[in-house]
């Protein structure tokens, strides 16, 4: 069998899923359901399939994040490709492709959102293994997901004449229908729902941009030329890619091949798109509730109660979205869930900073979280992984006091350095040349505490960074 090379889109924010998901930290980085991330888990469900390493296309933004999370599973050798600016699903998968098929035209790309749920990964192996010979036979192939109900929230696709097993000709692309036309789609066992899903060979892909969208591929080729690369990540030039058009790949390529080949797929899938699907997939107690995090329920029925770092008690309701992270709560009719994006418009309009980032701020190497800010001063509680550092750096603005709780920190403090364990602290003057390392085996965890007019992260000037920035 060919090697498969996955090909993981990480775009989007999930605002449907604030206050949880957000622009500094989106859903597919959050352990919505399980202890892995939605990313992780995307990665670990083609366990068994035989494929190369990953391609995996994000923002800039979340690079280390990626990184870091691909690590953890076991997974150093991703393809990370760093997206200037989004630009939809098809320049996304060109990028891939052009860097697959720098090693092999007639590698056997893999298109998945990195955030989609699916409780029987069995059952999505089988299909691949059912599409990847009429792929590598010049189809371009898309999985639909056998619909389960008259949804309208999603596309459907129409499937033509069988070629073998459950793959058949892609017939037509159907946009979200009303609720009658749903009804009649699911009625005729001739639709599939839309899974974003596709398997098909990189220079096949490319050549058939090529023919209806030229403009992309040729900015994509731009960008890719004069692309620089540095540790797993490829940087696509800017400028280049700028120019080139937003598309999805249905409207850019699927709808209009006469190669389109569609393969059925019975797998559990859920594309986690709002609060009430982690209400659908979860495990629910005899009252219709999921629970998660400290939680005490009365009289609660058919609801969906999440707490990140307090109690959430209920009492006397049915039929709600309650979620609590550290800097907001969220409650919302669970049959309402969709309109939670509004909240999220509104925040922006507001300039309120809940809207895109988070308490917690994940860094290269760990994270900040601020715990108390005052007047002329601010608390943060520092964790650095184990063998990280941070930049060497000063600040024009503020002073810091640096408080050790757990682990050993290694310090460059103006023109000293030391050692620092539990209880040991030390002073960083305005103006002082720092750096904060990790020299322990475990996670080093202080209490900084800052001093001064002002406390932006712009008032940051890097001397040294092992991360690039």
């Amino acid at each position: 069998m060919n090697q498969i090379v996955p090909v993981l889109l990480c775009g989007g924010v999930g605002s449907r899923l604030w206050p949880v998901s957000r622009q500094g930290r989106p859903k597919q980085y959050l352990n919505l359901i399980g202890e892995d991330s939605m990313l992780q888990q995307t990665l670990k469900r083609l366990e068994g399939l035989d494929q190369a390493p990953p391609i995996i296309v994000c923002n800039e933004e979340h690079r280390f994040l990626v990184a870091e999370q691909t690590r953890q599973i076991g997974i150093e050798s991703a393809r990370i490709i760093l997206e200037p600016e989004g630009k939809n699903t098809a320049p996304a998968i060109a990028l891939a492709a052009l860097v697959a098929s720098a090693t092999d035209p007639d590698s056997a790309l893999l298109v998945l959102p990195a955030d989609h749920y699916i409780g029987r990964p069995e059952h999505l192996r089988a299909a691949v293994k059912e599409a990847l010979d009429v792929a590598l036979h010049t189809k371009l192939v898309t999985f639909g997901l056998v619909p389960t109900r008259a949804e309208t929230g999603y596309g459907y696709i129409k499937r033509g004449e069988t070629l073998s097993g459950n793959v058949a000709v892609l017939d037509q692309f159907i946009e979200k229908p009303n609720e009658v036309s749903a009804k009649g789609y699911l009625d005729s066992g001739e639709y599939v729902w839309n899974s974003g899903m596709f398997l098909f060979k990189a220079g096949r892909f490319l050549d058939a941009l090529s023919e209806f969208q030229p403009t992309i591929v040729a900015a994509c080729r731009a960008a890719m030329a004069n692309s620089e690369s540095d540790m797993n990540f490829v940087r696509p030039d800017s400028k280049a890619f700028a120019k080139c058009p937003s598309e999805s790949i249905d409207y850019a390529v699927m709808e209009h091949t006469t190669d389109g080949a569609v393969v059925s797929l019975d797998c559990d899938w859920s594309d986690i798109g709002a609060w009430s699907a982690l209400w659908d997939t979860g495990g629910k107690d005899g009252e219709g509730n999921v629970t998660y995090g400290d939680v005490v329920l009365d009289n609660t029925r058919n609801s969906y109660v999440r707490s990140q770092s307090r109690l959430v008690t209920t009492s006397g309701v049915s039929d709600l979205v309650v979620v609590e992270t550290v800097d907001a709560v969220m409650v919302a009719d669970r049959h309402s869930v969709q309109d939670v994006k509004n909240i999220v418009s509104m925040l922006k309009s507001q300039q309120r900073s809940e809207a895109d980032a988070h308490h917690r701020v994940f860094r290269p190497w760990g994270f900040y979280e601020s715990l108390i800010v005052g007047d002329g001063f601010q608390v943060k509680r520092i964790v650095v992984n184990p063998g990280q550092q941070l930049s060497l750096q000063m600040h024009h603005h503020r002073a810091e006091h640096w408080v050790v709780v757990r682990g050993t920190a290694a310090v460059i403090n103006g023109d000293q350095t030391m050692t620092l364990v539990k209880d040991q602290s030390t002073f960083v003057p305005v103006a002082t040349q720092h750096r904060l390392s990790n020299a322990g085996a475990v996670p080093l965890e202080l209490i900084e505490v800052q001093t001064g007019s002002y406390f932006g992260e712009d008032d940051i000037v890097r001397f040294d960074d092992d991360y690039g920035r």
